[in-house]
C-alpha cells in the first residue's frame, strides 16, 4: 500500500455519527461528503440551511441537515440540544467552519467575530455534546486549526475581542492558535477517560471560499498563483479525514499536508508552534472561554496531568 493516505484508506464508517460543522462548502463539504461515502450517518451543521439541503442533495448516504450559527451562543445552545434529542451518540465531531480575515465585527454575544466563530462557537459546541461522545470507545473531537496560527499569533488575554485595536490577521492567527490550546487541553482532559480523544488538523493553502474577506494586495495574487499554491478543496480535507478515522491516529496529534512548508500534499504527522504547547496558556484559555460561553465540560484535570507540558498523548 502506499504510503500516500488518501480516501480510499479511510475504515467502514457503518453506524458512525459524524457531525461536521461549516459543511455546506470547501473543506467541510469534502469532510462530509467522504465520511458519507463510507457509510458514516452525517450532519451538516450549517449557517444557511438552504445551502445545506443544496450541498446534502449532492452527497451520497445519510446525511441530514442542522441549522448552526456558531456566532450566536443562542444558536449553538439550539442546535446541541436539537442534535440531543435526534442521537444518542456522536463519533466524530469536526469543528471546521471559519472565517478568516474579516473586517472588525462583532457576534451576536459582543466577541470578535474570528475568535468568537473559530474558538467560541467550537469551544461551546464541543462541551454541550461531549457526553454523547464519551461512553464512545474511538470517538473522536477533530478541530481544524491552520498554519496562520503562526502568522502574529498570540492570546491577547489583555484584549481578547481586540477592542483597543484591530489587526485582520492577529485576530485570524489568534483564533487559530486558540484551536490549537483547546485540541491539547481537551486532550489532557479526556486522556482519563481513555474513550474519547482530541485531535487538530489544518488543510495548508486550499482553493476554499474562507479567504473572501483577505485584502486585496493578497487575495488577488492568490487568484492569479493559485493553480500553482494552492491545492483543492478536496485534497485540503485529507488531513481532516486522516485526524478523524485512521486508526493509528494518537489524541494530541496534528495533522497537515506533508508537502513542503506544509502547504499542499497528502496527510502527515505535523508539529504546531512552540507556543501553542504552552499548558498553562491552554489552561488560561479554557478558563476565559468557559466563563465567557458560560459552557463547562463534563471532563476533569487530574493534578498529575495539570502539570504537563504540550499535549497529552493517549492510545
Amino acid at each position: 500500500m502506499s504510503d500516500e493516505w488518501t480516501t480510499a484508506r479511510i475504515p467502514d464508517q457503518h453506524g458512525r455519527v459524524a457531525v461536521v460543522t461549516g459543511a455546506n462548502t470547501g473543506l467541510g463539504f469534502e469532510t462530509a461528503r467522504a465520511l458519507a461515502e463510507r457509510g458514516a450517518s452525517v450532519v451538516l451543521a450549517v449557517r444557511n440551511v438552504d445551502k445545506g439541503e443544496k450541498a446534502a442533495a449532492r452527497i451520497s448516504g445519510e446525511v441530514t441537515v442542522q441549522a448552526l450559527d456558531l456566532t450566536s451562543l443562542d444558536s449553538v445552545r439550539a442546535a446541541a440540544q436539537a442534535l440531543r434529542s435526534r442521537y444518542d451518540r456522536i463519533d466524530l465531531l469536526i469543528n471546521n467552519a471559519g472565517v478568516m480575515y474579516t473586517p472588525k465585527q462583532t457576534t451576536a454575544d459582543g466577541f470578535e467575530m474570528q475568535f468568537g466563530t473559530n474558538h467560541l462557537g467550537h469551544f461551546a459546541l464541543t462541551g454541550l455534546l461531549l457526553d454523547l461522545m464519551l461512553p464512545v470507545p474511538g470517538s473522536r473531537v477533530v478541530t481544524v486549526s491552520s498554519t496562520g496560527h503562526r502568522i502574529r499569533a498570540a492570546i491577547h488575554f489583555d484584549d481578547l475581542q481586540w477592542e483597543r485595536s484591530y489587526s485582520r490577521a492577529g485576530a485570524y492567527g489568534q483564533s487559530k492558535l486558540a484551536n490549537l490550546m483547546f485540541t491539547y487541553e481537551l486532550q489532557r482532559r479526556l486522556a482519563p477517560h481513555g474513550t474519547t480523544v482530541a485531535v487538530a488538523a489544518h488543510p495548508g493553502l486550499s482553493s476554499t471560499e474562507l479567504a473572501r474577506n483577505s485584502p486585496a494586495a493578497i487575495r488577488l495574487p492568490l487568484t492569479w498563483l493559485a493553480p500553482l499554491v494552492t491545492q483543492t478543496p478536496a485534497m485540503g480535507a485529507l488531513p481532516t479525514l486522516r485526524a478523524a478515522t485512521d486508526p493509528a491516529v494518537l489524541g494530541g496529534q496534528y495533522y497537515g499536508p506533508g508537502g513542503r512548508l506544509e502547504i499542499k500534499g497528502h496527510p502527515q504527522l505535523a508539529t504546531s508552534s512552540a507556543q501553542s504547547y504552552e499548558t498553562a496558556v491552554q489552561q488560561r484559555l479554557w478558563a476565559v472561554s468557559e466563563d465567557l460561553t458560560g459552557v463547562t465540560f463534563p471532563v476533569a484535570q487530574s493534578q498529575q496531568n495539570r502539570i504537563q507540558s504540550g499535549p497529552a498523548i493517549t492510545s
